[in-house]
């Protein structure tokens, strides 16, 4: 059945002016942003079947291929299901850095959802006043990590130019597991180094895994092996 074959009260732009977003269902929603089906599946249908089939979470995280790989889903579509995800990561990231930044908790509940998905290793600093005051996060490399290809002109040449007094070097594993290979501990050491001949204080270097992060500061308090902490702690 058509959309326009519908009654009005089943329809889900017009159930959105009426009753507003949070009355709708997941697949209404998804209607509304692809607009429309094909010759033989309406978009509810349509949104109902990539719901049940793979998910809210692990549509929104295939690539542009991954999706127009899925039955119906052309490049448009594609398109705007990546465009809605990618505001909806930045909306959160927006909201959780306007705040005062004190530990790694507090930059792995920043990054967290930016990165835990990502397919590559993203290397970002976050720029700080001399306060511990969010200024911006900026992308370095995208790649593996590796002291001999990270120039520190291109990791501060930001910060000086934001006025950062301080930064915090944040990475994710892809695989998932947060723990530091020899290659993370050389750059941060590295940046460290040429932080302080430069007057900018690195605080910490926090490793995003799918759950977990690890803490160059941290871990520094301790002689034992590198320790882990989880999202809740």
């Amino acid at each position: 059945m058509k959309i326009l074959d519908l009654p009005k009260s089943s329809r889900p732009r017009e159930r959105m002016l009426e009753k507003g977003a949070q009355a709708l269902s997941d697949a209404e929603l998804l209607a509304i942003i692809l607009r429309t089906g094909t010759i033989n599946e309406n978009v509810i249908d349509m949104s109902n079947r990539l719901i049940n089939e793979y998910g809210l979470e692990n549509l929104y995280q295939c690539s542009i291929k991954e999706l127009q790989k899925i039955k119906g889903m052309g490049e448009s579509k594609a398109l705007q299901i990546l465009a809605i995800s990618e505001l909806s990561k930045r909306q959160s990231l927006a909201k959780s850095s306007k705040s005062f930044v004190s530990s790694a908790k507090a930059v792995f509940e920043i990054m967290h959802e930016k990165l835990k998905d990502e397919k590559q290793e993203n290397f970002v600093v976050i720029h700080l006043n001399n306060r511990n005051y969010f200024i911006k996060e900026e992308l370095i490399t995208k790649g593996i990590l590796d002291a001999s290809i990270i120039d520190p002109r291109e990791v501060f040449k930001s910060a000086i130019r934001n006025s950062a007094s301080r930064v915090i070097l944040v990475h994710n594993h892809p695989s998932g597991n947060p723990l530091p290979s020899k290659e993370d501990l050389e750059v941060t050491k590295k940046l460290i180094e040429a932080g302080d001949l430069l007057g900018i204080k690195v605080l910490d270097h926090v490793i995003i895994g799918k759950e977990e992060y690890w803490s160059w500061k941290e871990n520094q308090k301790h002689d034992a092996p590198p320790r882990l902490k989880s999202r809740g702690l």
